[in-house]
């Protein structure tokens, strides 16, 4: 341990390079486990998580400490003390200008201490633990009535604690203030261990010695602070003056935990509003949007946002068009949220604001396309993080921020200066209230890339000072501008600001490096630490589109928002299913993503594929897809989770799960025609263990039971024998063919051989449709498990053989039942074969709703029917559930679909060692909505013969169907199901609960009567 003399005389302690690594992580342990401290780490895959937030920098803690209660954070600083390890404290780690890291010890409060404490509806109050989530005290604040205020993009995931450490405001912050404009009451716990409790009560007998100086600084501040409300930058003095009560609470706010600790705190609640609006302005370009934004000051807004149209460009090239709400003419927008008692005045005033205006064009939306809006502007940190010709934009001059009068003229400056320094950045943000976010493509990654960030960032906030402006106008300065408050406040504002530091932290030991004696600027950035330097040996399997350096730049994509760690089923959403069972960072896409970049460095990791550090940070990724969608910045953690393996073992014996999974379509094939022996033979409780553990399975997990009679042996003997489109005349559906309507059925492995009534049921739909089907002749196979297995070769060669089969199947729609297989020819082909063909057939692969859909279809009415929608993952990550949802509807069912994954996900619930996450996950959201219905039976297998299912339950005379069979609905009796595509979602259901699952395929067969409901 060093101590390093500064300009202000403090002693600020550091931690040696060397030391953090090595010998400190030891002795801390040693020192938490005498102290009784119950969960920290100083394991180098946590400690590589938390080596940075969702800024540019990165720090390498010497451990994470995740105290249950105020008492072991006492004991934590005690620890620091002695030591003198210097503290951070971290909520969901969303800071964006590196305020939630350091190489001391990383205080994690979102595990344990993330409670709502107390919640009072008369009193309008509610006291949080600081590792409260947002969204969290939004949930159970609505049932009364209120909401906490202020709501920052990053509100699904960040805590009360880190938004009184940035002092954040999000765009609500026009109608509700700031976060520290709404505490009431602050618990904190200063470096010495002392506990306070601040609330309206006098604090100068608390603190004299502050008191004090501000007494003697009364001119300094009056004319440094307070000058306009998002002027974030530094410490809030001002709520110190005598006018404005002496109050600490609120000056804690934005200290970035350079004051304390903060344990709990009492937020103010507000009154839903009885009525909102939200009304779009177009503008030819944001500056021209800039400029009217002064005149929103007139009106009853809650929120004022700036969107630029090539935010929304990005939306489209990864979700498609249709995610993209319509919105007015224009380049650049202003997204108004106005709110009101009184409708009436509420139109009146929505039409006052659209005429007063000088917007282009303009639209009232709706409230379905003003959620889709505002959950654009949500994501644009993750939007604007890359250029259109694929380089890394990034934070740094993010949160700038001038009186709102001057944002047109500060925003037309900024711009100039971008295009002098040769830079490049979308501008959005709170336009309200003068806050303007960005993110510039500084070329970090060359040699001069720090010096170019540098000249641009002290031009910058030249220019921002110049307008009265502020260098942060709610993230913190941290490390990205704390430099830059030497070129924004007066000497004399400098001094009182270390002189504050120096009585809350004499030792220098919280948060160093952040607002006094800072760190420069340039100084731990990720990218200049952590150059793309290392060549990883073999050839690289998979296609990295737009990836200047393949693999090792795709995992730098991530820019840590944290997005990742939002409880995304609570919205439908899908991400992260692993983190959302665990809660541990390390099993969140982000926390694998900093656990990758540190392996391609070779720094804290050593640059091999084979890392065990790497392995156990990706054993958990369930492979879902999610991220490759749902991450604003598209970080596929599945695509590389499937070349880490095939990397690591290469031309290596592999764990016999690899085989046993990896090869099962191709197993398959060649234990059909013993199907019945092998059907009772894996009903015997001893034989059937012994084969679990020798392939690598869990024993609590069911075996598929094979089909005595296959799809395709049932297609080319009764469907080709007699199809109902060609040689039935009397067919209702032969009569009434449509012209040129044709499609390719994909007849998928694992259709094929467990559950043929499903692809015989999408044959009696579309035939029923009018549609003449076709299968191919080839037997081939999509190669998912090989893929999700890393057998990236023999994956490639089987979909290679895949693609070229359907490729010479002409210009017809590719239609399927599974999934996850449609899934792998849409996207996971565009990879791993990456050609021509591939990119043809990708074109055509569509899911049945969407066909239907696209046809016009005529559909049976489901009126009686209440289901019940597990959607698989991979169907929502690359196609979405729109369609299904859209046909459902029309065809009258009544439905509830769940976000979330089921947790068994293809082999990884399957395998040993993943059984207890595979439920965790599933109680996420699927065993909850079950038990609520009565259908969850909990996390055992249903029979003792670990089948779960009697072997001709699932495959009776081979596919439970038979076209021209029709069946009596019932259509007077509300019947629910459990509707899920996914076999494995379907095989999660079945071993968790007392329920089957059922197809889309099979509930519009039994809709039309065309096969026996099971």
């Amino acid at each position: 341990m060093t101590t390093m003399a500064h300009p202000t005389g403090a002693n600020r302690a550091t931690v040696d390079e060397d030391e953090s690594q090595t010998a400190l992580p030891i002795a801390l342990a040693e020192q938490f486990r005498t102290a009784g401290i119950r969960d920290f780490s100083i394991d180098d895959t946590d400690r590589a998580a938390y080596s940075s937030d969702a800024s540019l920098f990165r720090l390498v803690p010497a451990a994470i400490v995740f105290p249950h209660d105020d008492d072991e954070v006492a004991r934590v600083l005690s620890v620091a003390r002695r030591l003198g390890v210097p503290i951070t404290s971290r909520g969901a780690g969303t800071s964006i200008a590196g305020n939630a890291i350091g190489r001391g010890i990383v205080l994690d409060f979102s595990l344990h201490m993330n409670a709502v404490l107390d919640l009072d509806p008369e009193e309008q109050s509610a006291w949080v633990q600081s590792g409260c989530v947002h969204a969290h005290l939004q949930k159970q604040a609505k049932p009364h009535g209120l909401r906490f205020g202020p709501d920052p993009s990053t509100h699904t995931r960040c805590t009360i604690g880190g938004m009184i450490g940035n002092n954040a405001c999000g765009p609500r912050a026009l109608g509700y203030g700031r976060t520290g404009d709404n505490i009431l009451a602050l618990k904190i716990m200063l470096i010495d261990g002392t506990v306070v409790t601040l609330d309206d009560s006098d604090a100068s007998t608390t603190f004299p010695r502050l008191h004090e100086l501000v007494a003697q600084n009364l001119g300094t501040i009056r004319t440094n602070f307070g000058t306009f409300s998002r002027q974030v930058s530094g410490y809030g003095l001002e709520s110190l003056l005598p006018e404005n009560g002496f109050d600490v609470r609120q000056a804690f706010a934005g200290t970035e935990g350079t004051w304390g600790v903060i344990l709990a705190a009492k937020m103010r609640l507000v009154k839903d509003p009885s009525f909102t609006s939200a009304v779009v302005l177009g503008y030819a370009d944001m500056v021209a949007a800039a400029h009217d934004a002064p005149l929103l000051k007139d009106f009853p807004v809650a929120a004022c946002e700036g969107l630029d149209s090539r935010m929304l460009d990005r939306v489209i090239d990864t979700k498609g068009a249709e995610a993209v709400p319509a919105l007015p003419e224009g380049a650049g927008w202003l997204v108004v949220e106005l709110t009101g008692e009184d409708e009436s005045a509420l139109k009146t005033e929505t039409q006052r604001l659209i005429s007063e205006s000088k917007s282009l064009d303009s639209a009232v939306l709706n409230a379905r396309a003003a959620a889709e809006v505002w959950a654009i502007r949500a994501d644009g940190a993750g939007l604007v993080s890359r250029t259109p010709d694929g380089r890394d934009a990034h934070a740094g001059w993010e949160d700038s921020a001038v009186p709102v009068d001057h944002l047109g003229d500060y925003l037309h400056d900024l711009m100039e200066l971008l295009e002098e320094h040769g830079l490049w950045a979308i501008p959005y943000g709170h336009f309200g209230d003068g806050c303007l976010h960005m993110r510039v493509d500084f070329p970090l990654e060359d040699p001069n890339g720090g010096q170019v960030m540098r000249d641009f960032m002290v031009a910058a906030t030249k220019l921002v000072a110049r307008y009265g402006g502020s260098v942060s106008g709610e993230h913190g300065d941290g490390r990205a501008r704390s430099e830059l408050l030497r070129l924004m406040y007066t000497p004399a504002a400098l001094d009182l600001f270390a002189q504050v530091k120096r009585l809350f932290d004499p030792q220098h030991l919280l948060n160093p490096g952040v607002i006094v004696d800072p760190d420069a600027l340039d100084e731990s950035i990720r990218l200049t630490q952590l150059p793309l330097r290392q060549e990883l040996p073999g050839t690289l399997a998979m296609a990295y589109e737009g990836e200047s350096a393949g693999f090792a730049s795709a995992v730098h994509r991530c820019t840590g928002v944290g997005k990742c760690r939002a409880d995304s089923a609570a919205g439908g959403g899908i991400m992260c299913p692993s983190y959302q069972a665990t809660r541990d960072e390390r099993h969140s896409t982000r926390g694998r993503a900093r656990v990758l970049q540190e392996m391609v460095s070779g720094d804290l990791l050593e640059p091999r594929w084979d890392s065990p550090e790497v392995h156990e940070a990706l054993d958990l990724c369930l492979s879902c897809k999610a991220c490759g969608t749902e991450c604003p910045t598209g970080t596929d953690m599945s695509t590389y989770k499937a070349e880490v393996l095939h990397q690591s073992y290469k031309g290596k014996l592999r764990p016999m799960k690899h085989y046993s999974l990896g090869f099962l379509p191709q197993l398959a094939r060649l234990v059909t025609p013993l199907a019945p022996v092998v059907n009772r033979v894996s009903g015997l409780p001893g034989l059937t263990a012994l084969a679990k553990k020798m392939a690598g399975i869990d024993v609590r997990r069911s075996i598929p039971q094979f089909a005595s009679t296959t799809f395709r042996k049932w297609w080319t003997t009764t469907a080709e024998a007699a199809p109902k489109s060609r040689a039935n005349a009397e067919s209702p559906a032969a009569a009434s063919l449509r012209p040129n309507a044709e499609v390719v059925l994909f007849a998928d492995s694992w259709s094929n051989h467990f559950a043929p009534r499903i692809l015989a049921a999408a044959v009696a739909v579309l035939e029923q449709a009018g549609v003449r089907v076709r299968v191919i002749d080839q037997t081939v196979c999509c190669g998912l498990p090989l893929i999700s297995t890393g057998q990236l070769d023999a994956a490639k060669a089987n979909l290679s053989e895949t693609i070229t089969a359907l490729d010479a199947t002409d210009d017809v729609p590719i239609i399927g039942v599974e999934p996850s297989c449609l899934a792998t020819l849409k996207d996971d082909s565009l990879k791993l074969v990456a050609d021509e063909a591939s990119h043809r057939v990708a074109d055509r692969v569509q899911t049945l709703a969407q066909y239907l859909l696209s046809i016009g279809a005529e559909l049976p009415d489901l009126s009686g029917v209440e289901a019940l929608v597990q959607p698989h993952c991979h169907q929502s990550a690359i196609f979405g559930n729109a369609a299904d949802k859209e046909l459902l509807a029309r065809a009258g069912a009544d439905t509830e679909f769940l976000g979330g994954c089921c947790g068994l996900a293809g082999n990884f619930g399957v395998e040993v060692g993943h059984f207890e996450t595979s439920v965790a996950v599933a109680e996420v959201a699927l065993l909850p909505a079950l038990r609520k219905r009565g259908r969850a039976a909990g996390a055992e297998p249903r029979t003792s013969s670990g089948t779960g299912a009697s072997p001709n339950r699932a495959t009776e005379s081979g596919t439970d169907v038979s076209p021209n069979q029709a069946t009596d609905t019932g259509a007077d009796d509300r019947l629910q199901v459990v509707l899920a595509d996914g076999y494995s979602c379907r095989t999660q259901i079945t071993d968790l609960s007392d329920a089957e699952g059922v197809s889309l395929a099979e509930l519009l067969a039994w809709g039309w009567g065309l096969q026996p409901r099971r």
